[in-house]
């Protein structure tokens, strides 16, 4: 099944922690993973910029929650313990607890007014969300970066051929071919055919060469232009090559070149922008924010 989200967990830990005991996160982690049968995938998976995975953070927010709830305590760093509040609430047998049901208690009621008068935060962000504040992040992130894709894609499509040429040079460089670019890449003059034919040094002694052909094109790559590359490749008594385009692969280009013997990296117009992206090529950062949480270790220090 599918990880659950935060507060879907808050019930499950409030009935583990109904035998009073003070349980750990991780003991934690462990009991709530079994109760919802999750697969060594799903407790392994980690958020892709959190340094957490899904289930200890969303863990950490259930907890929190229950916290704020007054349903549970926290009487050392990194545990949880039930209140007297939360054993009141266990016996009335409750069926569900989700974010929206959190108001019922005072404690949380409360928490919820002091964060709306304080942060300006609408009550529906605080009381009906059911992802935490940073998978929201996350997931406005992502949609910024989508946004960016398209439009990196729209300028790629419309820049000079051997501008292009070098985009993609300079990407390779940033990605750790070779060094600098000088020392890594060369590049074939004007063909007049929107692509290159280019080489880079897969390191910076140049121990092994890689070929390069890109195509901005808009329609699908198909398996004739892979063909026609292996052969180039063939002629250069080469073994490794990268083919780049604006566009697409259909399928039959991408089975041809896994059945091949020789190395032939496939990367599509999608994933060239995103690793424009991932490595500043063509793109400059517009904010930055700092998320930051409480070092339980300094106020500990004597």
């Amino acid at each position: 099944m599918a990880i659950p989200k935060y507060d879907e967990m808050m019930l499950p830990v409030l009935r583990i922690l109904g035998d009073g005991a003070e349980h750990s996160q991780r003991e934690l982690a462990e009991q709530i993973a079994d109760h919802f049968k999750l697969t060594p995938q799903e407790r392994a998976e980690r958020l892709p910029k959190v340094k957490a995975t899904y289930l200890r953070h969303r863990l950490g927010w259930a907890g929190f929650s229950l916290r704020r709830a007054g349903l549970a305590e926290s009487p050392r760093t990194g545990t949880l313990q039930i209140t007297d509040e939360g054993r009141t609430f266990l016996a009335s047998n409750p069926s569900q607890l989700r974010a929206a049901d959190l108001k019922r208690f005072p404690a949380y009621a409360a928490f919820v007014e002091r964060m709306k008068s304080e942060a300006e935060i609408p009550e529906t962000k605080i009381e009906s969300a059911h992802e935490t504040p940073e998978e929201r992040i996350e997931a406005a992130f992502s949609d910024l970066n989508q946004t960016l894709v398209g439009e990196l894609l729209t300028r790629l499509s419309t820049v000079d051929p051997f501008r292009f040429e070098r985009i993609v040079l300079d990407l390779l460089v940033a990605m750790g071919y070779g060094g600098s670019f000088k020392e890594a890449a060369a590049v074939t003059q004007k063909t007049g055919d929107e692509g290159i034919d280019g080489v880079i040094n897969e390191d910076r002694l140049g121990l092994d060469v890689i070929y390069i052909q890109a195509k901005r094109w808009k329609s699908s790559i198909g398996r004739p232009e892979i063909q026609n590359f292996v052969g180039a490749l063939a002629g250069k008594k080469a073994g490794k090559g990268i083919f780049i385009t604006t566009s697409e692969f259909h399928d039959n280009a991408r089975d041809y070149a896994a059945g091949i013997h020789q190395k032939i990296i496939l990367i599509d117009g999608r994933r060239l922008a995103e690793l424009m992206i991932e490595h500043d090529i063509g793109v400059a950062e517009e904010h930055a924010y700092s998320v930051k949480k409480i070092d339980g270790d300094y106020f500990e220090e004597s």
